[in-house]
């Protein structure tokens, strides 16, 4: 079975293609197949993944997963969500996670609530008009530290604090991180879900 991955994050790809692993399908990145980006004009997770499966899946006529997933700032009323790879433009820096770290680190500079959710919505279609998608959604809480630590990972990962491993994700190994990470959350209950509807 392939299956076509609905990103062109290098980082993101790296995460799930290690993550699916176990499920034992062939898995295509959309790029290969020369699909662009899919247009991502909602304002919710669930919405835009569900655009960007379909979106993989017409285009390449296999079944697809997305994943669309932020950091939704408690102080801010859980925004950035689904604009958190934009975030820095809003405050006139060019897109770069580089960009969205300072931004970030700016607006809650005199900010004392500093709780936060990374959020991971994944979505499998079997076709572009699949009537039941799969959805499993993974939320990983933390607080915005004051300073970025660590040089792992991508994104917010340098300012995401979790309390329970007493660091950044930055800072942890791939495999400490999956274990805890919103993505990881949410793609252990894809395996399950695909395993029992697709396989």
């Amino acid at each position: 079975m392939k299956v076509v991955l609905a990103s062109n994050n290098p980082g993101k790809l790296a995460e799930l293609q290690a993550m699916f692993a176990p499920l034992g399908v062939q898995w295509v990145r959309q790029s290969e197949l020369g699909i662009p980006e899919a247009p991502e004009p909602h304002h919710t997770f669930v919405e835009n993944a569900l655009a960007k499966a379909r979106h993989a899946s017409a285009l390449s006529g296999l079944p697809a997963l997305a994943d669309d997933a932020g950091m939704c700032v408690d102080a801010f009323g859980g925004l950035p969500g689904v604009q958190t790879a934009y975030y820095c433009t809003r405050f006139g820096y060019e897109k770069s996670d580089a960009n969205n770290l300072r931004a970030l680190l700016e607006q809650m500079k005199d900010v004392t609530q500093r709780r936060a959710a990374m959020v991971s919505t994944l979505v499998a279609v079997r076709s572009p008009l699949d009537p039941e998608p799969l959805i499993a959604v993974g939320r990983a809480v933390g607080e915005i530290a004051r300073e970025p630590v660590g040089s792992g990972g991508f994104g917010f990962d340098p300012v995401m604090y979790i309390p329970e491993l007493g660091c950044t994700f930055a800072q942890v190994s791939d495999e400490v991180k999956n274990a805890h990470s919103h993505r990881g959350k949410a793609a252990r209950d894809m395996l399950r879900l695909m395993r029992e509807h697709w396989l």
